[in-house]
């Protein structure tokens, strides 16, 4: 196959089937022919990121996600997706493993919350105690000029139980009004102008539970939206140069 793009996933299961999901559903069709190739490797079994995070005693997810990236360089794609927030906490080095583009998911996020709030300059994040805990969106936003405003432990405790227990444990199953909640007291409470999904389970709470009034920055949808993007523009290309599969 040629003229495709890896997608590196499983962390969680539903939160990449949500990506799939609005990855075909946004990808302008009107024939099987239309939609984009891509290879999912659905890695279920990669180690708990938060864990290793937290904890460098932990297993280390690193060499299981470096394994898959090595496996999929080696059919050339264009380039490659990796559906976790989390993980990119080896973003740097991931990137270093092969000479094919690795979407950089924080980056990406943050670069169009500039272009859609311009005015924003309280930033809030929720996510992980992992992507809390090493940074990576607390330097893109900071290097767009704006300042992060972390949730506090109570709200932390409401999100890590969105996370956790009702889409990891109960195979994404949304509490919309546990959502909202959140996202309500990032607002009023820790005073945000704008609210980023540093979670991709958070983004499938998103896409489950839209139906309220609040800015959020999700990461996963702004990703889809770009993979689609890149991968057509790589598609016309190929097509103009007479590339066929």
């Amino acid at each position: 196959m040629k003229d495709f793009f890896t997608v590196i996933g499983g962390m969680g299961t539903m939160a990449t089937e949500s990506y799939i999901r609005l990855l075909n559903e946004r990808t302008p069709t009107k024939r099987d022919q239309d939609y984009l190739n891509y290879i999912l490797v659905n890695h279920a079994t990669v180690p708990d990121r938060t864990a290793y995070i937290l904890d460098h005693t932990k297993p280390n997810f690193f060499p299981v996600i470096a394994e898959d990236i090595k496996q999929q360089a080696t059919l050339h794609p264009d380039f490659m997706v990796i559906v976790c927030n989390t993980a990119h906490y080896f973003y740097d080095d991931f990137q270093k493993l092969t000479d094919i583009p690795i979407l950089n998911m924080p980056h990406v996020a943050i670069q169009e919350m500039v272009k859609k709030y311009p005015e924003a300059k309280r930033i809030g994040l929720i996510a992980t105690e992992g992507t809390m805990a090493d940074g990576i969106y607390n330097h893109e936003i900071e290097a767009a000029g704006r300042e992060v405003v972390m949730a506090d432990h109570d709200i932390q405790m409401e999100v890590n139980e969105l996370i956790y227990h009702d889409i990891k444990e109960n195979r994404g199953e949304v509490d919309g009004s546990l959502y909202h909640h959140i996202l309500s007291e990032m607002k009023h409470k820790m005073h945000t102008d704008a609210i980023v999904l540093g979670c991709t389970e958070l983004s499938l709470a998103q896409e489950k539970a839209p139906d309220h009034h609040y800015r959020v920055i999700d990461a996963q949808s702004i990703i889809v939206d770009k993979s689609i993007e890149l991968a057509e523009s790589n598609r016309k290309a190929a097509r103009e140069n007479g590339a066929t599969d």
